[in-house]
């Protein structure tokens, strides 16, 4: 079983302008809702690839029953954490032109709120996968990312992190199966400008050496890189198509990673899905659906 943490899930309103105008009555001119986190945009994604997972994280107030039932209702399995106080956080996402984001705060996680998350997880077991995604609130320690792999270390879970920054860092000595930086998170590890595509591949090998066994590298527009725990690269181009959404592509790449590899045990095939589930959501208002997916992969990838 796959499981995917979201430390602080959201309801996030998207909301599409002719043009945003500060200090004025803005009028929608089209909306919809979704339910997000970056670890429930994995479960949602696997769900729509046909793999099972399960969601877990934190929960509260009316929104947060909202997040769970609408979840339930996508044929996700949950088994959230339900707190006493606060309200699972709305995000407004505004399309006018540019994208603007008003990301809301959350509830406080108290401590006995996260050892009882600390429970459940005690419970994976080799034959299961641990995605966690996403930034962590300030009401936890920042390195909970670290405490939870070395909680699980000699368990044999397959453990997946999507984080930048320390988050990343904190993480590479507890040997996670798979990292993934984008290119800018990349960027920000090593301080420094990546300008080339051997740049790259540099520092992909020093997270591998730092002990990540696989390192996905999102490129955006420019497609994947990924280092495998062989030590072989694979290199793979983007689909062409009108970028039309930002949000939940990433997630969306890992989610058809994990996919393609458990279905097949090929990194090649599993990057190949990655990418083209990373794309498909890039087209779409939302998270991509299954036959968005597939009709990229029938399309094929331009050269690298």
């Amino acid at each position: 079983m796959i499981y995917t943490v979201t430390f602080n899930p959201a309801i996030d309103y998207v909301v599409w302008l002719d043009g945003l105008r500060p200090g004025a009555v803005n009028r929608a001119r089209r909306e919809f809702i979704q339910f997000g986190g970056k670890g429930i945009n994995v479960s949602v994604m696997l769900g729509r690839l046909g793999v099972e997972s399960t969601a877990l994280g934190f929960l509260a107030g009316f929104t947060g029953r909202a997040v769970e039932q609408g979840l339930v209702q996508d044929g996700i399995k949950t088994d959230f954490i339900h707190l006493d106080e606060g309200f699972t956080r709305i995000n407004v996402k505004l399309k006018g032109g540019e994208e603007t984001e008003i990301n809301g705060q959350g509830p406080a996680i108290p401590a006995g709120a996260l050892e009882a998350l600390f429970r459940r997880l005690d419970r994976l077991t080799g034959e299961d996968i641990l995605v966690l995604a996403g930034s962590i609130p300030s009401s936890l320690p920042g390195d909970i990312y670290e405490r939870i792999l070395a909680r699980l270390d000699g368990r044999g879970v397959r453990t997946v992190v999507d984080a930048e920054g320390e988050l990343l860092r904190g993480v590479l000595p507890c040997r996670p199966f798979l990292v993934k930086p984008n290119h800018l998170e990349l960027e920000a590890v090593f301080g420094r400008e990546l300008r080339s595509e051997e740049e790259r591949r540099a520092c992909a090998g020093e997270l591998r050496k730092r002990g990540a066994r696989n390192v996905l590298v999102s490129l955006a527009g420019d497609g994947a890189l990924l280092l495998d725990e062989t030590g072989a690269f694979h290199r793979i181009a983007a689909p062409r198509g009108a970028v039309r959404n930002s949000v939940g592509a990433g997630d969306s790449m890992v989610a058809g990673f994990l996919a393609g590899w458990l279905n097949t045990g090929d990194y090649a095939r599993a990057l190949r899905l990655g990418v083209a589930a990373g794309s498909a959501t890039a087209f779409s208002d939302g998270l991509a659906s299954r036959a968005a997916v597939e009709e990229l992969l029938r399309q094929g990838f331009p050269q690298a």
